[in-house]
């Protein structure tokens, strides 16, 4: 036991602070956003505000896994959710304390602003539960797919290596994190039909992917500069 702490120690103080913070603060920030639900006009069609911080965070792990390997990154993930559990903690105490938040001064609807703000803030259990469940899945689900990509490709290096694997493995995971937390929540508590959480699913792994092919020029560029100072060291 004393080992496995003490390599999680050194890899904690080797990854370079910037990475660790963007994928918890990520971690955290799609948590969050996930409780408010996008405006589609499209019935069938179901998506939420996380997908603004999701792609952040899967860019972060795939540059983890490109440098550290799997094991690291995924270790780095479960770091991270226990940060944001530690942070959901500390948003549901903060619902419970006594007062008024600035923006529910709305003339005769003070008290119901301030009470569904507190609750958007306090969270759920299930809500906290299915996106914990769902992101443990799909971020390791996501690093060991990246990294066996590399291994297939290992012959191979540069730019469009560095892609096919974040592509392929952020598609796949993200529609697993996103199929597995609407089957948790929104279909048992929200009575979503199966073709919405998979449509959910899907729609959301597209957009999120969207990001990272716009994004994973600066994920490699970082990458790439993590290496080469290792290497140098």
């Amino acid at each position: 036991m004393k080992k496995i702490v003490s390599a999680f120690r050194r890899l904690v103080s080797s990854v370079p602070p910037v990475i660790a913070a963007l994928l918890i603060l990520s971690v955290v920030g799609m948590n969050l956003l996930a409780n408010k639900s996008i405006d589609t006009g499209v019935e069938w069609l179901a998506l939420d505000c996380g997908i603004l911080f999701s792609w952040l965070t899967f860019m972060s792990l795939d540059v983890l896994t490109h440098c550290y390997g799997p094991k690291a990154a995924s270790a780095m993930s479960l770091l991270a959710l226990a940060l944001n559990l530690l942070m959901a903690g500390i948003f549901f105490l903060a619902s419970l304390i006594p007062g008024v938040w600035g923006e529910s001064f709305v003339a005769g609807s003070e008290a119901v602003i301030n009470r569904a703000l507190d609750r958007t803030f306090g969270g759920t259990w299930y809500i906290i539960l299915g996106s914990s469940v769902a992101f443990a899945v799909s971020a390791v689900l996501n690093n060991f797919m990246n990294y066996g990509i590399g291994r297939l490709l290992r012959r191979k290096r540069g730019f469009g290596t560095f892609a096919v694997r974040s592509y392929v493995s952020t598609f796949l995971a993200q529609f697993v994190d996103n199929m597995t937390f609407a089957l948790i929540v929104s279909r048992v508590f929200f009575g979503w039909s199966l073709l919405q959480c998979f449509t959910c699913a899907l729609t959301g792994a597209v957009l999120e992917l969207l990001f990272e092919v716009v994004f994973s020029p600066l994920g490699y560029r970082v990458a790439k500069n993590l290496i080469a100072e290792r290497e140098a060291a």
